[in-house]
């Protein structure tokens, strides 16, 4: 069984000037988002999230939390690239499915040390259908 089609197909979300003002070449660009998408793969929701500060100063992690849509998921937090450093770096909730799964519901945790992808004005976390920014200041 395939999972649910969903249109989460990202395209790689680069800001297209460079930091010594040189456009970023689009033909590799172009050449990246058209690569086959995972069949595997897909944006899902989240219901918490969370910053906590860590131990060393000026270091943070994120826990994002919620129901992955089948049990047998693996969820994970992934940043977008970009060129330069955006006001809002968004990380993105993906569940993947690796071989056979169970169509079930069920509670995920996933936690990433973000601290080197700090934007300008902070974070932003991405889900199926929902976006929450996180200022760090």
């Amino acid at each position: 069984m395939r999972l649910p089609a969903i249109a989460d197909c990202t395209t790689l979300r680069l800001i297209l000037q460079g930091t010594t003002g040189d456009a970023v070449d689009e033909k590799r660009v172009a050449a990246f988002n058209a690569l086959p998408q995972p069949s595997a793969c897909r944006l899902i929701d989240f219901d918490d999230v969370q910053v906590i500060p860590g131990t060393i100063l000026r270091t943070y992690f994120l826990i994002v939390k919620g129901t992955k849509p089948w049990v047998t998921m693996d969820v994970g937090l992934h940043p977008l690239p970009y060129a330069t450093r955006p006001e809002f770096t968004g990380i993105e909730a993906i569940g993947c499915q690796n071989g056979i799964g169970l169509p079930q519901a069920g509670p995920y945790s996933a936690v990433i040390e973000f601290t080197h992808l700090i934007g300008t004005r902070g974070i932003e976390v991405i889900g199926a259908s929902a976006r929450k920014k996180i200022e760090i200041s």
